[in-house]
């Protein structure tokens, strides 16, 4: 099996789904850390939590959108602007 057929295989939808699940976690226990820090006033770990938070977060949507699309969620109308 080649690496390109391993991942065809290991990135069903389901495991995406569960992947973007694991990072919007993460994201909102980052957040919750940041949210503490600030609380404390403390600069440097609400900026760190932050970051991470954020980095999570983009993580999390990228993993949503391919888990649509590995699903066939994604309607090609659904998707053209709606004109009016």
């Amino acid at each position: 099996m080649t690496t390109d057929q391993y991942q065809e295989v290991h990135y069903t939808a389901a495991t995406l789904h569960r992947e973007a699940a694991h990072h919007f976690e993460a994201a909102a226990r980052h957040h919750i850390e940041a949210a503490n820090a600030d609380d404390g006033d403390d600069v440097t770990m609400t900026s760190v939590h932050a970051y991470l938070a954020y980095g999570h977060q983009l993580q999390a949507i990228h993993c949503a959108e391919l888990a649509a699309q590995a699903d066939g969620s994604i309607d090609e109308e659904l998707s053209e602007p709606i004109e009016g």
